[in-house]
């Protein structure tokens, strides 16, 4: 298959020598990221990460953050080499949408040249149709993007820091633009995550002219890197609010990599694997905790729970150390984890303030779920306090665990949520912790808790319930729990522990036949 012939090269009419991409260049996405360069900075990206419209865009195994970015692409017409502002339109013979993908799960090692977060094959559609340069405006473009239908991005070339004459002729002072090269010209406010089997389409329109819409679908990738090979993905929550686009995005975000998407065939296909990675591997047909399901775990209490899971090999996944702030408090939700690491005056100073991690797991707390604080079994300090607690109860947390500290126990234990904890401390969070990522694997209480594990809490304390045998084990400890009420009645009547508990065959046979009765 020649160059002209292959499906990604069609709209270009051949393979481009380089394909040049501008960091930051509107006005919208700087305000968004907080900072506005002074001068345009670009990166290169390989032609073999070319597709064409309708294609699909894998996301490797083990990553999370695959994020889209709507653009104008600029096709050189005649060469160009130290052009003007003036003159530089008149080296651009076309024009055509463009959707620059990253995967920020590689930016942070890739240190801004972007090869291997942004190079990925078909990681830069382009098309489906070209716009003439002469017959248009280049201050006057609109740029769209939507994502399964909704519009996210919508901003105009009038709304760039740095005008496309002004990309081009400076790119001209460093080398030859030569004719077929493309120019990516940056991404407005708007660019986020997108997750398999949702679909991104972006469109540029001049006036009566208009590219269509290009079109690409995210599917699922099986194959992973290899660790022995370079660099593994891995991410933390700077890379999550700039891949989301906003601290609050990554947040409101951390609730879609748990919930489902047309495609994903399971709530964890948006779960990151690898070792080395601070993210988790998915379990395998991971069920959802379901109203019926939760309304069984209601009815069991944490021992019966702790048994069952003792026999199927499940010893260390008690959360010890904890216990209830106010007598009697009972839950059963889905865990949505945050971790502390051990306080450095530093990395407070630069992680400790304004929308922390601390913050964002708390607003973004879902109906039924229970935040799950790792704190290294540190009490010296709060992991949270009234505030907290309060936000967490209006967004519908059915309970917040802790093997750290809480501040202001009395005000705590009066919001009405449940709370367990390893005990009240009168100290704020920067004694001892720096809050630093949320949504990925902690260890709490000497066990480890992956988001989305089943967590249930009651006098005994707090217990991890996987969800792939939850059912299993629910069904089993209400049966147990059948069982051993009988027993007890029995006991109560005046018959010897010797045979009845456990039972022997004879007592299996009398309460099998009085069940059945």
């Amino acid at each position: 298959m020649t160059d002209r012939t292959d499906p990604r090269f069609t709209v270009l009419d051949g393979r481009p020598g380089k394909i040049v991409a501008v960091h930051l260049s509107y006005a919208s996405r700087a305000d968004q990221r907080g900072r506005r360069p002074a001068a345009p900075s670009y990166f290169f990206k390989p032609s073999s990460s070319l597709a064409p419209s309708d294609a699909e865009i894998v996301r490797p195994a083990g990553t999370e953050l695959l994020a889209f970015e709507g653009e104008i692409a600029l096709i050189i017409g005649e060469p160009a080499r130290w052009v003007t502002p003036d003159a530089a339109w008149s080296h651009v013979a076309s024009l055509t949408a463009a959707n620059d993908f990253g995967l920020y799960d590689l930016r942070a090692n890739d240190k801004g040249s972007n090869v291997r977060s942004k190079g990925g094959d078909g990681y830069t559609p382009l098309g489906p149709g070209l716009i003439d340069a002469r017959a248009v405006d280049p201050t006057a473009l609109r740029l769209r993007a939507w994502v399964d239908g909704d519009l996210v991005q919508d901003d105009t070339t009038a709304g760039l820091i740095f005008p496309l004459a002004q990309i081009i002729a400076d790119l001209s002072q460093h080398f030859t633009l030569e004719t077929g090269d493309v120019i990516l010209t940056g991404t407005p406010a708007g660019s986020s995550v997108v997750v398999p089997g949702q679909t991104v389409e972006v469109q540029v329109d001049a006036g009566a002219h208009s590219t269509g819409r290009l079109r690409t679908t995210v599917v699922q990738g099986s194959r992973s890197f290899d660790a022995g090979l370079g660099s593994l993905p891995a991410v933390d929550d700077t890379q999550r609010t700039e891949a989301w686009g906003s601290p609050e995005a990554a947040a409101a975000g951390a609730l879609a990599r748990t919930g489902d998407h047309p495609g994903t065939g399971h709530p964890d296909a948006d779960r990151p694997v690898l070792a080395g990675s601070p993210v988790l591997a998915p379990h395998a047909a991971r069920p959802s905790l379901t109203p019926e399901l939760r309304e069984k775990l209601s009815r069991v209490p944490v021992a019966a729970l702790s048994g069952q899971l003792r026999k199927r090999g499940l010893n260390d996944v008690t959360i010890d150390g904890v216990r209830a702030l106010t007598p009697g408090s009972r839950f059963v939700g889905t865990a949505r984890t945050l971790r502390f690491l051990p306080h450095r005056e530093d990395l407070f100073a630069s992680r400790g303030g304004g929308q922390n991690a601390q913050k964002r797991a708390f607003d973004a707390v879902g109906e039924g779920e229970v935040i799950v604080i790792e704190a290294r079994g540190e009490t010296g300090s709060g992991t949270l306090g009234d505030i907290l607690a309060v936000r967490a109860h209006a967004r519908g947390a059915a309970a917040i665990v802790t093997d750290g500290g809480v501040r202001d126990a009395e005000a705590v234990a009066a919001v009405g949520i449940p709370v367990f904890t390893a005990g009240p401390h009168p100290a704020v969070l920067g004694r001892r912790h720096v809050p630093w990522e949320t949504d990925v694997a902690v260890g709490c209480g000497g066990t480890t808790v992956e988001p989305g594990d089943i967590l249930v809490g009651d006098g005994d304390g707090v217990i991890v319930v996987p969800p792939a045998i939850a059912e299993e084990v629910v069904d089993a400890a209400l049966a147990q729990e059948e069982e051993d009420a009988w027993i007890a009645g029995q006991v109560a009547s005046g018959h010897p522990l010797d045979g009845l508990f456990p039972m022997n065959t004879d007592w299996r046979a009398r309460y099998e036949s009085e069940r059945n009765a």
